[in-house]
């Protein structure tokens, strides 16, 4: 049985794709080679437990690499921040790829009208620092818990904050509304903490101030941060901070990669960090691709199956032999990538596969005859072994050609080639 596929090249085409293709490659070799780095930005809530040096142990753990730095003075506020010049100088010092924005635990609480003019104003100030000198650094607005009972010292002033439901969801509306004013991603740590809550009160997240993280706390915001910036679950992870049980570990890592990545586009949407995830529809061996990447400029498709990898934003795909083949997707910006994985498993190769190419040669099986249509006399078909040995060769005539191949079990390449120049190619495999 033979089966094949056919390729089309337009020398004119092709002579722009080489280009093309060339700088997406440098570009994409740019962008998957660079080394990230994050910068946090906080105050207690991030040094204790050293939650920086826990997010990079995490990722080692996972086999991915972080250089991190910090500066997290006890107490600070944005307005603070503002004029840190720790701070400053961190930020000018550039080439971050994250840089970490967390609040005094409390400010974000307050009203909307005193969040409004003590907070937001400084956290864009911080912002415009930060792009002014990393133009391609992603700032992560780190959404911070409400305490154990509420706020009792700003109850009286604010009763909204009264309770550690009030004051959560404070939390969250404001870390959200500046996440998106300042086109930014949030990472959704209060949340976390709230679902864990809810879902293992046992587990103390708490330190006996009812503020500040446990090492429970600390490793379930770790984890958070991991599926943040990764888009990749924490389960299973390799490192656990001291003082969390294996056991607690577990519901830790679970808890924080549904948060994220059930609702990722709740957090992510308003920031820059590409978004890879893609449908597809199949017809035996034909398999065509939907791409519902977010926040992308390129695409870099591997169909798993040793084929050159495909550029295009919604490719359709033969494959030549019955398998289970792994797509990936790499969705990138000329900053930051994403990628994303399916499997696809094809059962049934017909006898036959025909596909139309822009010259207007036609070539296809019929039963066990190999025919090209629409060529022009002096086309010149060969057909190639792997191993580079020509098998056959013969000039086309104009309009239908038929050619009954006798050859041995095994793939092979075919080619027509029209004054010299190739217009067609593909794979013959021999059953």
């Amino acid at each position: 049985m033979i089966t094949f596929a056919a390729k089309i090249l337009n020398p004119d085409y092709m002579r722009k794709f080489n280009t093309t293709a060339l700088l997406i490659l440098l570009t994409t070799f740019s962008v998957f080679a660079e080394k990230r780095r994050i910068l946090f930005i906080g105050n207690s809530y991030t040094g204790v437990n050293d939650l920086p040096n826990t997010v990079k142990n995490l990722a080692l753990s996972f086999g991915d690499t972080l250089e991190i730095d910090s500066n997290t003075p006890g107490g600070y506020t944005f307005n603070m921040q503002s004029t840190d010049a720790t701070t400053l100088s961190k930020i000018k010092a550039g080439n971050w790829d994250y840089v970490v924005l967390q609040a005094q635990s409390q400010e974000p609480a307050f009203s909307p009208a005193q969040v409004e003019s003590d907070t937001y104003p400084y956290a864009k100030k911080l912002c415009d620092s930060i792009r002014a000198y990393n133009n391609c650094a992603e700032i992560l607005f780190y959404m911070t818990w409400g305490r154990k009972n509420g706020d009792a010292s700003n109850c009286a002033a604010y009763p909204p904050i009264c309770t550690y439901a009030g004051m959560q969801q404070r939390l969250r509306e404001s870390y959200l509304e500046m996440a998106d004013s300042n086109n930014a991603t949030c990472v959704p740590a209060g949340v976390a903490w709230k679902n864990l809550r809810a879902a293992f009160p046992l587990i103390e997240l708490y330190q006996t101030d009812e503020s500040h993280p446990s090492a429970n706390g600390t490793y379930l915001v770790a984890c958070t941060f991991y599926s943040s910036i990764y888009h990749k679950p924490s389960d299973n992870a390799g490192y656990v901070l001291s003082g969390v049980s294996a056991a607690d570990a577990l519901n830790l890592q679970s808890i924080a990669s549904h948060t994220v990545l059930d609702s990722l586009e709740n957090w992510q949407q308003s920031g820059s960090i590409p978004y890879s995830d893609f449908s597809f529809v199949q017809n035996a061996n034909q398999v065509t691709f939907t791409n519902t990447a977010k926040r992308s400029t390129q695409y870099e498709w591997n169909f798993g199956d040793g084929s050159a990898l495909n550029t295009t934003t919604n490719p359709a795909h033969t494959y030549l032999s019955a398998g289970q083949y792994f797509v990936t997707l790499k969705a990138y910006t000329s900053c930051k990538s994403s990628s994303h994985k399916d499997t696809v498993d094809i059962t049934n190769i017909p006898n036959g596969l025909n596909e139309t190419n822009v010259s207007g040669i036609k070539a296809y099986l019929q039963d066990q005859t190999f025919i090209v249509n629409h060529a022009q006399s002096g086309d010149q078909l060969d057909i190639i072994s792997l191993a580079g040995q020509r098998v056959y060769h013969t000039r086309l005539t104009q309009g239908q050609n038929q050619y009954n191949l006798t050859l041995l079990p095994g793939s092979y390449i075919y080619r027509i080639t029209r004054d010299q120049r190739r217009v067609s190619s593909g794979n013959i495999i021999m059953k």
